[in-house]
């Protein structure tokens, strides 16, 4: 059976594995053929057969393993009896909080031994392939994946294939041309056959999908690279990635420092495996896909011709002319020169040598771990082609476990992991339930995780000579060891510790100590722009028309930082209450961010009064945390009418059962769309609530909560949990994340404030009907 283990280092940890903090926060598969009970395994096979029977009604995994395993070392046993409220029986304080208390029993056993909540972090279809490819190319697919690990990767490839045969971008999604070669690559490379190989014939059908829709001459480019990577495909069927352009003066326009983090981290290794035309051993397999996957014979494609190419299934930012123009000028004019004799002494070498000093550095900083999976992979290949047996590919190794989760679905690649950014809310929700006394323990954990993962220093060296901004004080999306601040985080990290810093130290902990308090303040100051927005990563500012050179054809947004509404939302929310408990720090500053970001909210509501969401589906997330924010500012319904106009767009996509629920579409179209069938998600329904209760519906007229906490309360399960509904998380406006902890912290978070603030009547009272 697989066990999901909790802050080790690993066998190899005194060699290649090294940590900031004892691994707190980290998170490893192992499987154990000799664990687990004959009913156990049953247990194990039951959740699989169910996922795999339920594949195309919810695609999201219920995350079932981890927390079996849990409950059944905890021995937790539900002793709250089920809640139900009957059509037209009013909602009572009893009722609500027998509700709270089995959903907050429930998830507090849910919590690892360091005090974070597990939880997958995934959903995207390309992340797994290109590592398959990665460990295949070096010659470590056996020792990375051995016989298990194989068959898991496989199941979930076998679960989250569409009915077309294909695969999407993402989970819930259409299917592509770059998911659907790299899975069908993957299978191979995993030894499944081209003609019969797969469950339920899964190679054939993908295969006949990819000729059916061109080839993989079609693919978007970073397919391209990672064909021309394997030896599927000519370099020279790419569009250019000069590693040039991390020499290029810094005064430039384009220079990679004014690059969003994420871009410039994927395009480094991707320019340095390009500037070297990088490809891997010519194996028999290889030889047979070129003959598999295109319509043409491979000698006779002519690779200058199919570098524009690309599916329209794989098309969400069309390229504008100017930078096909870009692209050719570079390919035809530029790429010729440097490759050949002086030019590619003088300059290509250097140019490499300095990319390669920039992944080193990366990879240093993050423990390599890297900012992200797709980095990861790339930076690990890159180590690898400057030297096979070289320590820096054998420290990368040691991280891969980092990455890989699995659950009822099978093995899956994570984007990193929302160890902190789960958390952070999680304790929210639990200090929100006013059940301190029956989770002291909980909270005690939990506060000393965030205390822990909290990042102590700014990044090596002259951080600025290498792009990086200051780090010192910031929490991340996932542990320490990542390193790389992101403000939303960081605001919702210093939330804790604030609320947590008024409470008894011996039930809570010791309180975080004021320098690294105003440590974190100073990360949020940092990161505000002129504005008034908060970005994620880094300091926004490069010009926006730099977007028009976005090389990627299924993302939009990607080549500069920009401001979110929940980043500055979160930043108000902390900046606010660190005002009132330490009113002497900066306080004129800090004023005046919080006034600019409220004007920043203002600005960016949508006609309808709602709020785009960045990193969650979509109107109604943005919603949520807009007003969050302006109630923070002191913002109300009678004095604010973004407030009002918010107020009035959740009401107007209320269902008829009480609850919310809102399409993924909302996210790549940019305007709301319902769910299909009038259906409600329950964690949509849990920001709906808590935005409405921000605003002070409680106090006009409950009934829209009334509706909504029923239909909370009565989807709970037998045992406390809440059933596993569409995905909820976003990145990139066209990519779809799993977040699996948030149908507990969510629901549970709604009932918290709707007990809390909502007058609710004793059991013998009666006030009215639920409508």
């Amino acid at each position: 059976m697989w066990k999901l283990k909790v802050a080790e280092g690993g066998e190899d940890s005194s060699a290649y594995i090294y940590s900031t903090n004892n691994f707190v926060g980290r998170q490893t598969w192992e499987f154990d053929p000799n664990a687990g009970t004959a009913e156990e395994r049953a247990e194990v096979e039951a959740a699989r057969l169910h996922f795999y029977n339920n594949r195309y009604q919810v695609k999201p995994s219920g995350d079932l393993l981890w927390r079996m395993q849990f409950l059944r070392e905890k021995k937790f046993k539900q002793t709250i009896p089920p809640v139900k409220v009957e059509d037209g029986e009013v909602i009572t304080y009893e009722k609500t909080t027998d509700s709270l208390r089995r959903s907050v029993h429930f998830f507090s056993a849910l919590q690892a031994s360091d005090g974070h909540w597990p939880a997958e972090n995934a959903g995207p279809l390309f992340f797994l392939p290109p590592l398959v490819i990665c460990m295949y190319i070096t010659g470590h697919l056996n020792s990375v994946f051995p016989v298990e690990h194989r068959k898991e990767i496989l199941r979930y490839l076998y679960y989250h294939q569409n009915e077309d045969g294909g695969w999407g971008l993402h989970i819930e999604g259409h299917s592509t041309m770059f998911s659907t070669a790299l899975s069908y690559i993957c299978m191979r490379i995993l030894g499944e056959g081209p003609d019969d190989g797969g469950q339920d014939n899964a190679c054939p059908r993908a295969r006949k999908w990819i000729l059916d829709h061109g080839g993989v001459t079609h693919m978007p480019s970073w397919g391209k690279t990672w064909l021309s990577i394997l030896g599927l495909f000519d370099w020279s069927g790419s569009n250019p990635m000069p590693p040039e352009f991390w020499i290029l003066p810094s005064f430039l326009p384009m220079h990679p420092a004014k690059m969003w983090c994420y871009c410039r981290m994927v395009y480094m290794p991707m320019s340095y495996l390009y500037g070297k035309r990088f490809v891997g051993p010519i194996t028999p397999l290889v030889l047979q896909l070129r003959e598999e996957l295109f319509i043409l014979p491979y000698n006779e494609i002519n690779w200058k011709k199919v570098r524009h190419l690309c599916a329209k299934e794989d098309i969400y930012y069309p390229h504008p002319w100017i930078q096909d123009l870009l692209w050719d000028s570079l390919y035809i004019s530029t790429e010729p020169l440097l490759t050949r004799w002086p030019f590619n002494k003088l300059i290509r070498e250097k140019a490499l040598q300095v990319t390669m000093k920039h992944i080193h550095y990366e990879d240093e900083n993050s423990r390599y771990i890297t900012i992200g999976c797709v980095e990861k992979v790339l930076c690990m290949l890159a180590c690898w082609a400057e030297d096979p047996n070289g320590d820096y590919f054998k420290k990368h190794l040691a991280r891969i476990p980092d990455y890989l989760w699995v659950a009822e679905d099978g093995m899956k690649m994570q984007s990193f992991g929302s160890q902190q950014w789960d958390t952070g809310f999680a304790i929210q929700a639990l200090l929100a339930s006013n059940l301190t006394d029956e989770i002291g323990s909980t909270l005690a954990r939990g506060h000393d995780f965030i205390k822990k993962s909290q990042v102590k220093d700014n990044p090596s060296g002259d951080f600025k000579s290498m792009h990086r901004h200051i780090s010192k004080g910031s929490w991340t999306f996932s542990d320490q060891d990542h390193g790389w601040q992101v403000s939303d985080c960081t605001a919702e990290g210093l939330k804790c510790c604030l609320l947590l810093s008024i409470m008894p130290s011996e039930i809570v902990g010791e309180k975080m100590g004021p320098e690294r308090l105003y440590d974190s303040v100073n990360v949020l100051l940092s990161l505000q722009s002129k504005n008034g927005g908060l970005s994620a990563w880094e300091p926004a500012g490069a010009a926006e028309w730099l977007e028009l050179l976005n090389p990627t054809e299924f993302f939009a947004d990607i080549v500069i930082e920009h401001e979110y509404v929940e980043c500055t939302s979160s930043a108000i929310q902390a900046l606010v209450l660190f005002k009132e408990l330490h009113p002497g720090h900066r306080k004129k500053e800090i004023k005046h961010s919080i006034t600019n970001a409220v004007h920043y909210l203002e600005n960016i509501q949508m006609p309808d009064g709602s709020w785009y969401g960045n990193w969650g589906v979509c109107f109604t997330y943005g919603t949520w945390f807009a007003l969050g924010g302006l109630a923070a500012a002191g913002k109300t319904f009678r004095t604010s009418e973004a407030m009002r106009n918010g107020v009035s767009f959740l009401l107007m996509a209320q269902r008829e059962n009480g609850g919310w629920g809102e399409s993924y579409l909302s996210c790549p179209q940019k305007k709301y769309i319902p769910l299909e069938g009038n259906r409600s998600n329950l964690v949509h329904t849990a920001w709906a609530v808590m935005g409405l209760i921000h605003a002070g519906q409680a106090e006009r007229d409950p009934t829209p909560l009334h509706r909504a906490a029923k239909f909370i309360i009565n989807s709970q399960l037998e045992n406390g949990d809440f059933p596993q509904q569409e995905i909820t998380g976003v990145f990139m406006k066209n990519c779809m994340l799993h977040y699996a902890a948030y149908r507990n912290i969510y629901p549970l978070w709604a009932l918290a404030e709707y007990r809390k603030r909502v007058p609710l009547p004793s059991q013998a009272r009666i006030v009215h009907p639920i409508m």
